[in-house]
């Protein structure tokens, strides 16, 4: 099984970014090949929303590491996205890789209704935010980065499960138990 991470947060060694590493080691071990992507070190242009990729499957911008990150999301048999809560939504860099990736995502029949392209393989959205629990939930902080990041892989069809994680500021063990939720996860996922 092939396993791809997108991690949207900025912050290396971060909560999200500790998780993510765990999934893939979890993963390694299960006898999955993974790669994780930084989405804060690629390099490409936002989407112009010329809205040619519906009907073009392909992004019509020059190549660049969005084109590259479309490929590999294709890919994949398993999607991990991992993103902070930045104002109840996932990370502005996240939202403009899946802006750029729509193609891969979605295309559209003939009447303009989405069309998954991903239609059964799954994926895990990991998704902190320094609200306490159950403020965090209550005040729809990680709930809504999670709510968004779901709405983009629920229309290409993915099957998906979520980690959410709270009160990131205060806890100190709180990357360790949550990577271990996170690792168990995984290994459900993994067939």
């Amino acid at each position: 099984m092939k396993i791809l991470v997108l991690n949207g947060s900025p912050r290396r060694g971060g909560v999200v970014d500790t998780i993510l590493e765990r999934v893939l080691e979890a993963a390694g071990k299960k006898g999955c090949t993974g790669e994780k992507l930084n989405v804060c070190d690629l390099k490409f242009r936002p989407c112009t929303g010329c809205m040619a990729c519906r009907t073009d499957g392909v992004c019509r911008l020059s190549r660049d590491d969005a084109h590259e990150a479309a490929e590999k999301i294709a890919e994949a048999d398993l999607l991990v996205v991992g993103t902070p809560t930045y104002w109840g939504n996932m990370s502005g860099q996240l939202k403009l890789l899946f802006d750029r990736t729509v193609p891969v995502f979605m295309g559209e029949s003939s009447r303009g209704i989405p069309q998954g392209r991903q239609r059964g393989k799954r994926a895990l959205i990991v998704a902190a935010c320094t609200t306490p629990w159950p403020f965090n939930r209550l005040m729809r902080q990680s709930r809504g980065a999670v709510g968004a990041v779901r709405e983009v892989l629920g229309t290409a069809g993915y099957r998906i499960r979520t980690l959410q994680i709270g009160g990131t500021k205060r806890i100190s063990s709180l990357p360790e138990r949550c990577a271990l939720r996170a690792e168990r996860t995984i290994r459900h996922m993994i067939k």
